[in-house]
């Protein structure tokens, strides 16, 4: 053999690069880990035949395909499988098995049916007819299931549907589902759950087995064993703590109460509930209505509290509450924050503003029943005959007595009264009589708008007949000015000027003085063109037209009464609050 030079370079180099190649793959050898140069253990895919009374062939009818009969046990993965026959396909590594199929799976998981199939390349179990699949504490009956032993995921459908029974709980719907290893099952089409508590009707439901939770999408309608009826269109129930949690526009309506909110929280055992955005609650047993942005009851403790623009109605008592936070027992409420009070049991209403109001019901459930309302500071209250201010109003609607203290001021037509303390009875729409408890000051503006009769004593008693005074009078250090006028025209006439112990002013028809009966005194009259400079006025005078209220919509506005010399201030009680825990129910 004859070497050339140019082929021995040739070989030379092919052996140096087949060298540096082994070198780099030993080297990249070395550098991969130990457990992954182990490589990860394959998954047996195979299905294996464990025994079957009969093996028989029949390439005609069915090539390549095993014909197996009597106790055919099957084996793959983690999984036995039994069977009265079946066909097995050793090359494709399926099998279709036929009469009493039984599968059991790790994590004691089972499956029963007539017949099924299983393919080991997409790992697919197809079970038909009486299929009924168990977990330890759950099981699922359906007419056809599809399950993926890979992805743990099974659902089912045809037939009359399925149905998943979880401890005292069972789950019903056309189709579905299910999560065998999370446990979680979505229901679709004509859902129907039952548990101990609740009966759920929609037509899509989401299940957890093991947390028991059940979350409804759509219209849904939810009843409980106690009459209660839920309507929601996204609502979760928690069986373990009785809770649900109602999204969206929702109601609980029950023989108690109804409630309507955007969100809505519910516990039957507690008895505990609340609602977030525009919620109503109607109390059937109270027969009352409460609204707010934020309510809270817990009708076993029969205590309710609202917070932002409340509107708590008591038609059972004729009054209701507007507040910015109102706290509610079935004999009382308090409310804080720009509140109002309503009081309709009359013909005409009666509206009380205060930054705080206490109502409180006695004798309920009798034909004596009776409230008092309690309002402090900044009072303003209207009703077409009759508006006051004070910083400290009671109302007592069993003698429709109204008391105001601390700088309180009433008007009443073209009357304006003053005092330490005034205590007003009225009728059903009218006055009927008023009382003025010391530095008492009565202003009438006559009809020339400009002039006022006046009258200042210790103490003042009015009484009223279908809104117009028909007897006036002052008792103590009494001091009046008077303008009689000229019958033909209304003119004045003059100022009479009077002081005495006792005054009683009887009225006639109008508005005009009948009569005046007084014991010792002393009077002047002085002509109109000849009154003496700051004879027009009593020392006390004062016209607070400005502060007056002109209705319901004025009571938000608060102007400052300005305190007297001579007047006794009361100051007004704490703020209070609702003794939930030590109230007695009444």
């Amino acid at each position: 053999m004859i070497l050339r030079n140019g082929d021995s370079h040739t070989n030379g180099n092919g052996h140096r690069i087949i060298m540096v190649m082994l070198l780099c793959l030993f080297g990249l050898y070395l550098s991969v880990p130990a457990h992954a140069q182990k490589g990860r253990k394959a998954k047996d895919e195979k299905v294996y035949l464990d025994h079957a009374d009969k093996l028989r062939y029949d390439q005609f009818l069915k090539p390549g395909v095993q014909i197996v009969k009597g106790h055919v046990r099957f084996r793959y993965q983690d999984t036995r499988l039994s069977c009265d026959s079946a066909y097995y396909n050793q090359d494709q590594n399926t099998f279709q098995a036929f009469g009493h199929v039984h599968m059991q799976k790790s994590g004691n998981i089972t499956l029963v049916c007539d017949r099924a199939s299983y393919d080991s390349s997409s790992e697919l179990f197809q079970a038909r007819q009486h299929v009924v699949l168990t977990q330890p504490g759950r099981s699922l009956h359906c007419d056809s299931l599809d399950y993926n032993s890979g992805t743990e995921y099974a659902n089912f459908f045809g037939g009359n549907g399925g149905r998943l029974t979880a401890g005292k709980t069972t789950v019903t719907s056309l189709s579905g589902e299910y999560y065998i290893d999370r446990h979680e099952a979505n229901f679709y089409e004509n859902v129907v759950m039952k548990s101990p508590k609740y009966t759920i009707n929609t037509e899509h439901l989401n299940y957890n087995t093991e947390t028991e939770q059940a979350h409804v999408i759509g219209p849904s309608v939810i009843k409980g064993n106690k009459g209660e009826v839920v309507h929601t269109e996204d609502g979760y129930y928690y069986s373990k703590t009785d809770r649900m949690e109602l999204n969206g526009r929702s109601t609980i309506t029950s023989k108690e109460r109804d409630v309507e909110g955007d969100n809505l929280k519910y516990n039957n055992t507690t008895g505990e509930s609340e609602g977030h955005g525009q919620v109503k609650i109607v109390d059937k047993v109270n027969n009352r209505v409460v609204t707010g942005d934020h309510l809270f009851y817990n009708e076993k403790k029969r205590v309710g509290r609202g917070t932002g623009n409340v509107v708590y109605t008591d038609y059972k008592n004729k009054n209701a509450l507007l507040a910015d936070s109102v706290n509610y027992t079935d004999s009382s409420a308090i409310a804080f924050g720009h509140a109002l009070v309503k009081e309709f049991s009359r013909k005409d209403t009666l509206y009380m503003h205060a930054d705080t109001l206490r109502m409180k019901a006695f004798h309920l459930d009798t034909d004596s029943v009776y409230r008092e309302v309690y309002c402090y500071p900044h009072v303003r209250a209207y009703r077409k005959d009759i508006q006051a201010v004070c910083n400290l109003l009671v109302f007592n609607s069993k003698d429709s007595c109204m008391t105001m203290r601390q700088n309180p001021v009433v008007w009443s037509d073209n009357r304006q009264l003053m005092g330490d303390s005034i205590k007003a009875f009225m009728n059903d729409s009218t006055v009927r009589e008023m009382h003025v408890l010391g530095n008492a000051f009565s202003a009438e503006q006559v009809r020339d708008k400009e002039h006022f009769n006046q009258i200042s004593s210790k103490e003042m008693h009015a009484y009223f007949e279908k809104g117009e005074m028909k007897y006036n009078e002052a008792v103590g250090n009494v001091l009046t000015i008077y303008f009689p006028e000229e019958e033909k025209d209304s003119s004045l006439i003059g100022l009479n000027y009077l002081e005495t112990d006792t005054l009683r002013m009887f009225m006639a028809e109008k508005r005009k003085l009948d009569h005046i009966w007084t014991s010792k005194f002393t009077a002047t009259l002085y002509p109109m063109t000849q009154l003496p400079p700051g004879k027009e006025q009593l020392p006390q005078f004062a016209w607070y037209e400005e502060i007056r209220p002109r209705s319901k919509d004025d009571l938000y506005r608060w102007v400052e009464v300005p305190a007297r010399k001579d007047q006794k201030m009361f100051v007004a009680p704490p703020r209070q609050v609702l003794d939930m825990k030590n109230r007695r129910n009444r």
